[in-house]
């Protein structure tokens, strides 16, 4: 069995609002590409719009949606009929057997039980190619594209066999008129044209308006079907067309399949058969997003349209990532296994500042402001740390994340939240900024990442100042409680302190979990509990402490609290990112075998392949790459430094391939307890 088929698309899906396994897609797509697909089993659950155990299927939906509380943009559904024309989802709908279903990264095929056809599916990086099969029993075939209430414009061409359009679909952020452009092209007549409206079908070949859709019969029984979209026009969705979906069916799903296969064989592992699937599966996680939001025009130009202004301008552009989530795990990954495409994607974001003034926080595909801290600066840190990137793109890094710094935006959404208190104060007083204390950790850790991208540079000034500022998480450390508190603009505690208390002066976790986010000075923070023994009995006393929740300043229960208590690994809540780098404070301070135990522990006690695979939000990647790391055994505990905390590898084979070498992790790890990355990539396997 290959690493590809060992792969469960499905992994987390199994979720729902209130309580999340993953809250994933099974999306069927090529690495970080433009365009992903996953089956619409129920319209009516909003953002979680597929369930693995439903047995409805409304169509295959064309989805750009990186997190059910980001939303979806750019995007709509289509599928194959029989006979008449049905527009809305309760009048279109089928039924499907799950179980019978194969979703796999490279390709989906689905059995309509009302339809009587088989439909499959193989993805390029701007669209697919769909192949469809229906029954000589059943009725007439027809198509559906049907986009959801939003402006749009369609458009049929029966001599072209053809029907393109655009729809203007968004999550809220982007401009109204941001245009997901759609060309459909068939290898059989089309005729009998209807234009839908969401709900009605009207007879014509143009329509213009809200949900503006089509249904067209099809001249034969076995018909490919090749789409493609684009960001910035339906001539440049041709030219994807023609680039990326002229092949046809079966080499596009083998394109795709030696896609994936390339990716998952950049590290063998082998053990336990169950983990061998989680493994894989948490690897294909890995590499979904970030999403490309630029495209290759007919002079082989790399073009981006801008969401917060429209414009058309020049370079790579990517989309879709939260980086208080990803920092911690997904970039580390990139930087071993694919640091050209990491340097890439950087580009983007670097390209991002250039378009709007400020590094990007949550682009989806413009920015949404959400999460704390500017933490990209870890993610520059660390490629500048690991030799990833030019030195033009160095510089332009420390000039962004200088100003994200420095320059106060205006606004919450870019940039850092109270500047010139943080600066004049040595924190973020609570009287003037939500999540005051999260704010300041991750300020404090980015200008750690400030000092290590100027030292890199030779800006000893600059690294002089960053280092310094970066110990002013300590101006929060309440020694009468052990905790990091908040303090307001006069430098008063927040009264009434509640360690078991989420929200209002921490993001998404109380007292316990926000406490320890010093990634970046471990050593420092434990002279503030009076030296490592005291240190490592907070820890312990964390993890063996009950995972009690209060609701705080949330005022009511969020997910992430059912979360915590429902893994009951105490207040090392492994269900959300902030407790990630816990296990590995034992092994920071020279505990290698603490780390290790826990790390097993939470590794086989939280992750499995399954539906419900996940222990919390799975966050494009990053909790993904965190099973990754930890069943190797190494991990970045600080990103933005070039090196990795040790446990202890939990396969009995391991082989990393990096960028230009290939190790042996488990000999290599055997009796470390750290590695850097330069050490990693120096090595030869003895396979």
């Amino acid at each position: 069995m290959s690493a590809l088929d060992k792969v469960n698309i499905k992994q987390g899906t199994a979720s729902q609002h209130r309580f999340s396994n993953g809250n994933t897609l099974p999306l069927t797509a090529l690495p970080h590409a433009m365009a992903a697909f996953a089956p619409q089993t129920s319209s009516s659950r909003g953002s979680w719009f597929y369930h693995p155990a439903d047995r409805s299927f409304e169509g295959v939906r064309l989805t750009h949606q990186p997190s059910p509380w980001i939303g979806d943009y750019s995007y709509f559904t289509f599928m194959p009929q029989t006979d008449g024309v049905f527009v809305g989802a309760d009048a279109r709908w089928s039924g499907f057997r799950p179980e019978n279903a194969t979703l796999t990264p490279h390709y989906l095929e689905l059995r309509l039980l009302r339809y009587g056809v088989t439909m499959r599916l193989a993805p390029t990086d701007t669209g697919a190619v769909v192949k469809l099969d229906f029954d000589d029993k059943a009725g007439q075939p027809r198509f559906a594209v049907t986009p959801p209430d939003f402006d749009g414009e369609i458009c049929i061409d029966t001599s072209a066999r053809e029907i393109y359009g655009y729809t203007t679909s968004k999550n809220g952020r982007p401009l109204s008129e941001y245009r997901c452009y759609f060309v459909f092209s068939f290898d059989c007549d089309i005729s009998d044209c209807y234009v839908t409206d969401g709900s009605t079908a009207h007879k014509g070949d143009k329509l213009k308006g809200t949900a503006a859709g089509a249904n067209v019969a099809l001249s034969a029984r076995y018909v490919e079907v090749a789409l493609s979209t684009s960001y910035i026009s339906v001539e440049q969705a041709r030219y994807n067309l023609n680039r990326d979906a002229s092949a046809g069916y079966d080499k596009t799903e083998a394109a795709a399949r030696a896609a994936w296969e390339s990716i998952l064989g950049k590290i063998e592992v082998q053990g336990d058969a169950e983990m061998e699937k989680t493994f894989y599966s948490c690897l294909y996680r890995a590499f979904l997003y970030p999403t490309k939001l630029y495209e290759i025009d007919k002079n082989g130009r790399a073009l981006h349209i801008v969401p917060e202004t429209g414009q058309l301008k020049e370079g790579v552009m990517y989309t879709n990532n939260g980086f208080w989530d990803t920092f911690r795990t997904v970039y580390p990954l990139y930087s071993l296994i694919a640091p050209e495409r990491c340097a890439e994607i950087i580009q983007g974001w670097l390209n991002f500042y250039d378009d709007t003034g400020y590094l990007p926080r949550w682009p989806s595909p413009s920015e949404a402001g959400s999460m704390p801290g500017t933490l990209i600066e870890a993610v520059l840190a660390d490629a500048v740390v690991k030799d990833l990137l030019t030195e033009v793109d160095c510089r332009r890094a420390l000039e962004a994340m200088l100003k994200n710094a420095e320059v106060p935006s205006g606004n919450d959404a870019q940039g850092r939240k109270c500047v010139n208190e943080y600066v004049s104060l040595g924190y973020v007083p609570y009287d003037k900024c939500w999540e005051s204390v999260n704010e300041t950790l991750d300020c404090a850790y980015g200008d750690y990442c400030i000092a290590q991208v100027a030292d890199r540079l030779g800006e000893k000034d600059i690294a002089e100042k960053y280092y310094k500022s970066s110990k002013k998480y300590k101006n929060l450390f309440d020694k009468s409680t052990g905790f990091m508190r908040a303090k307001d603009s006069d430098g008063a505690f927040r009264p009434h302190f509640d360690k078991y208390a989420w929200g209002r002066d921490y993001t998404e976790g109380s007292a316990y979990q926000t406490t320890v986010a010093v990634q970046h000075d471990i050593g420092g923070l434990a002279e503030l509990y009076g030296g490592k023994e005291q240190f490592l009995r907070f820890i312990d006393a964390l993890v063996a402490e009950k995972p009690l929740y209060h609701i705080g300043g949330y005022g009511g229960e969020i997910h992430e609290m059912t979360e915590m208590a429902a893994a009951d690994f105490g207040q090392c809540a492994i269900s959300n990112q902030p407790s990630f780098h816990i296990p590995y404070i034992y092994g920071e301070l020279g505990e290698t075998g603490k780390t290790a135990a826990l790390v097993k522990r939470l590794a086989d006690g939280a992750f499995s392949a399954a539906d419900d695979g996940f222990p919390g939000d799975e966050d494009n990647g990053a909790t993904a790459c965190w099973y990754i790391f930890s069943t190797l055994g190494f991990y970045p505990l600080c990103p933005g430094r070039a090196e990795y905390v040790v446990s202890k590898p939990m396969f009995t084979k391991e082989i990393l391939h990096t960028g230009n070498a290939s190790v042996n992790l488990v000999k290599f790890l055997e009796n470390k307890t750290k590695v850097s990355q330069a050490e990693i990539c120096a090595q030869k396997s003895d396979k």
